[in-house]
């Protein structure tokens, strides 16, 4: 059983949700804690960042290339890479900070590391419930081993990824003894099309693999996150601004305020709607007799006369004889004279 928190992750049950900020707070530790606040009275259980700075996340060749620039800066001069990630990235003593303020504010607070520096000092330092594993280093055997063999459990994106690169992380991974695995259905294209979302992978991932299985979503809107419910995911993560307009680079694909609220709230409405495998009737009994039928006699008939089927007819209410029991009275006498419109029962005949 893997828990965090309070909450069994497990398939087909309530979703953890996570609220993923990752680096949408811009470098500004207050506007990160507008989101935490925002992100839990919205109903999220958790708020995701990512640890890195410039020496873990690129290389120098990344940077004299200016690599990864979004549209927001690739046709500007006034950016470089390497100016953005130090302007975005968050010290240890912002993170210690953000930390506390999760834990203050009464939600759980994790990251996404990008080196083994960061993996200790979430872990050893933040004590994080989990860490979340970028779905680039799936392929990163060392990094893999170096986090399972820490013990937490561990939320695998597997975006980039083909069947063998998850097979092998897998194998990886609880090769040190460590199964607590979370997969994540991802498609790491930032928006996705509608074709290329592919939710029946979570049947695929969850069927082959047997580990608890959600879905990271990088989908506009909130349609794809409401319809994973259907599949039964375990947890659902969803970037997250609080304004779309913002320079930075994942602000426009992220949920504002007000689609993460829908979000949380139409997910778990969802799941609740899902019910049951077990056929259960849960009208009142006072609904089935008003709204079934009972045998009613369909003209005078008088006492001693043989039954016939154009005699019955099944009106409601169903306070009477069932209708299937009207082969048992075709062919009997009636004890007593019957009115026309008459409910019966089996002591008339």
């Amino acid at each position: 059983m893997i828990k965090i928190g309070k909450k069994e992750i497990k398939n087909y049950s309530e979703p953890f949700i996570i609220a993923e900020i990752a680096a949408n707070h811009n470098g500004n530790v207050e506007l990160a804690k507008k989101m935490i606040i925002i992100a839990h009275k919205k109903g999220a259980d958790c708020v995701k960042f990512q640890s890195w700075d410039k020496h873990s996340i690129f290389s120098k060749k990344a940077y004299e290339d200016n690599f990864f620039l979004n549209d927001d800066y690739r046709n500007r001069n006034d950016h470089t890479l390497e100016s953005i990630v130090e302007a975005y990235s968050l010290s240890d003593e912002d993170f210690i900070e953000l930390k506390n303020y999760c834990d203050k504010t009464g939600i759980i607070f994790a990251s996404t590391p990008f080196s083994e520096r960061e993996v200790n000092f979430l872990i050893d330092e933040l004590d994080v419930e989990f860490i979340k594993i970028a779905s680039m280093d799936l392929n990163n055997f060392s990094f893999l081993e170096f986090i399972a063999k820490k013990d937490k459990p561990l939320v695998i994106s597997t975006g980039l990824n083909n069947l063998s690169d998850i097979d092998e992380a897998i194998r990886t991974i609880v090769n040190t003894g460590n199964d607590k695995i979370i997969l994540l259905h991802c498609v790491s294209i930032y928006p996705p099309e509608d074709k290329d979302v592919n939710l029946n992978n979570i049947d695929m991932l969850r069927n082959l693999y047997n580990y608890p299985t959600g879905f990271s979503d990088h989908t506009f809107g909130f349609t794809a996150p409401i319809l994973s419910i259907a599949k039964g995911v375990c947890m659902i993560e969803k970037h997250f601004t609080l304004d779309k307009t913002m320079e930075g680079w994942d602000h426009k694909i992220s949920a504002n305020p007000e689609e993460l609220g829908i979000i949380v709230k139409e997910c778990k409405r969802a799941y609740k709607m899902l019910g049951s495998y077990n056929r259960i009737v849960n009208e009142p009994q006072e609904r089935l007799e008003a709204f079934r039928r009972s045998i009613v006699s369909a003209r005078n008939i008088k006492k001693g006369e043989k039954i016939l089927k154009e005699d019955l007819t099944c009106k409601r209410p169903g306070t009477g004889l069932e209708p299937k029991y009207m082969k048992f009275i075709i062919g009997r006498r009636a004890k007593r004279d019957i009115e026309i419109d008459s409910l019966l029962t089996m002591e008339d005949f």
